[in-house]
């Protein structure tokens, strides 16, 4: 059974006053990596995998994509995009990531932020998306790092007073499902290794490009409070690969 939390109503009302829902892709601490990594989309056809309130999707058209699909398990999410967006060339799409059939050779660009660690099979998903993909095109995608992932607590450890003291890992190698807590619901996630990450794109028929641990600049360090903790550990995994 496919997890769709964004769709509980408690969940989608924390979800939507996170500093990404309301501000954004500014908002987003790895947006800055992860924009470096997209391809030149103009003209170009273009998939959002996981496009929650379509802010890649409308990026994409910003930077002039002949077209954008953004498709999406959930329905709360996807009235959201609905409701930000005003373009006839962007379309949304109610569907389950694990559920997509699209022509061979379809899209140009396949773009997926924060949705894939959410998926049991994430091979088959892959394998997927070459398909989908034309010849030379590029899937560039973000994943919870398996640093984060290894242990479901995903939180730091702490001192006596509360101070924080290091970022534990434990379990690396044990891959597979993690139950943790996210806007203090337990939601499902799957665990795996770097290594697994990049074999399974290459296993897929990718070639890998580039590889990004996100980290925060100087000025997010300076200007908001406790960001600078996030230089001790990366929370994010950053991708881009192209069909070759």
């Amino acid at each position: 059974m496919k997890q769709n939390k964004y769709d509980e109503a408690e969940f989608f009302s924390e979800y939507s006053q996170m500093a990404r829902s309301t501000q954004g892709l500014e908002a987003a601490g790895e947006w800055h990596e992860l924009r470096t990594m997209l391809p030149e989309m103009k003209d170009k056809s273009v998939l959002d995998l996981g496009c929650g309130f379509g802010w890649h999707c409308r990026y994409a058209r910003e930077q002039q994509a002949k077209s954008v699909i953004g498709v999406d398990l959930s329905e709360n999410m996807l009235q959201r995009a609905r409701e930000m967006t005003n373009d006839p060339r962007i379309q949304y799409m109610h569907m389950a990531i694990e559920d997509i059939e699209f022509e061979p050779g379809q899209f140009d660009v396949v773009i997926s932020s924060l949705a894939l660690h959410y998926i049991e099979r994430l091979d088959q998903v892959y394998a997927q998306i070459h398909a989908c993909l034309a010849q030379g095109g590029t899937l560039v995608c973000s994943v919870e790092h398996p640093i984060f992932t290894a242990r479901a607590a995903q939180d730091w450890h702490y001192g006596p007073q509360g101070e924080i003291m290091h970022w534990p890992v434990d379990d690396y190698h044990q891959e597979g499902k993690r139950v943790a807590n996210f806007l203090n619901q337990d939601v499902v996630k799957y665990h795996r290794t770097l290594a697994t990450h990049l074999n399974e794109l290459i296993q897929a028929g990718f070639v890998i490009q580039r590889v990004a641990e996100s980290k925060p600049t100087p000025e997010m360090m300076e200007q908001i409070p406790g960001m600078r903790d996030e230089n001790r550990r990366p929370m994010f995994l950053m991708i881009a690969a192209v069909k070759a």
